[in-house]
């Protein structure tokens, strides 16, 4: 439970310097109610990325075990990435998108449920170990309201362009008719990293970013099945959003409130987009 702090002084959650809990704004960098109305302590205690790393593991491994129980036993796949992957039904009636379900059936909210899909073990178990690796680290840069909607906004471009690329491109330049998984939102932190980088002059950031960059490219000529469309989608997205959002001034709590909405919509998308379902099994 969260436990409100009344009296003292907290830590400005933009900044790090001492403040009153009840302080309108914080002296040293300006930030609005700095003490979060006497949550910050509580909220501090969930991380630097106040709780979202367990957040997005938790929800991505509940949608996944519900997208199992769905496909009722009849598990699709047999290579390495597709191993305990649910039917494509299952993953359609939770949210998957590309170009059939954006353009086909009509359900362009899916690029914004389909970052919370994964489509096998291997698949969840990766895109999961990468979020718990970049998501504090861009947290501690942009603070965690804005790295939720980095990592938000970048999973919709990401699926944005493949569906694109899935309906209007043909051939080897096709993109993806059906698309799922955490990897879009993923290259949109690695975006948020290079955009750091640049902004602040940060060789180091940009040599960090430049070699998860390297990575992707090489998975996507490797590996078959690979959304290489969702991946330049998210880091493109990802890099302009925080472009505008500006590592190098103050998370403000209007960057909380969009976090906020960012996730709240996020779950509306999958809940819709099940019920929408419905109607196909008749």
């Amino acid at each position: 439970m969260l436990k409100r702090q009344t009296s003292g002084s907290v830590v400005c959650t933009s900044c790090g310097v001492l403040v009153g809990v009840s302080d309108a704004t914080c002296y040293n960098c300006g930030r609005r109610n700095p003490g979060l109305w006497g949550f910050a302590p509580a909220l501090r205690a969930l991380g630097q990325d106040l709780g979202f790393v367990p957040f997005v593991i938790g929800t991505c491994v509940i949608v996944y075990v519900l997208m199992l129980v769905f496909s009722r036993g009849q598990l699709t796949g047999g290579g390495l990435f597709s191993f305990g992957s649910p039917t494509n039904e299952a993953m359609f009636m939770f949210g998957a998108s590309g170009a059939f379900p954006v353009f086909d059936a009509g359900r362009w909210w899916t690029v914004l449920s389909a970052s919370w899909l994964h489509g096998g073990l291997l698949h969840i178990f990766l895109n999961m170990m990468a979020v718990r690796s970049l998501a504090p680290s861009i947290a501690d840069l942009y603070g965690p309201g804005r790295m939720v909607v980095i990592y938000t906004v970048g999973g919709v471009a990401g699926f944005v362009l493949s569906s694109f690329a899935g309906e209007y491109f043909s051939g080897i330049f096709r993109g993806a008719a059906f698309t799922v998984g955490a990897s879009a939102s993923i290259a949109a932190l690695i975006g948020a990293v290079l955009a750091y980088g640049h902004r602040s002059g940060s060789s180091q950031a940009r040599a960090y970013a430049m070699q998860y960059v390297l990575m992707l490219v090489m998975m996507g000529f490797l590996f078959p099945g690979i959304d290489n469309y969702a991946h330049l989608g998210g880091f493109g997205g990802g890099y302009l959003v925080a472009k505008l959002l500006d590592p190098l001034t103050p998370e403000r709590v209007d960057h909380m409130a969009a976090a906020l909405v960012c996730l709240v919509l996020s779950a509306v998308s999958i809940v819709y987009s099940f019920v929408h379902g419905l109607q196909f099994l008749q």
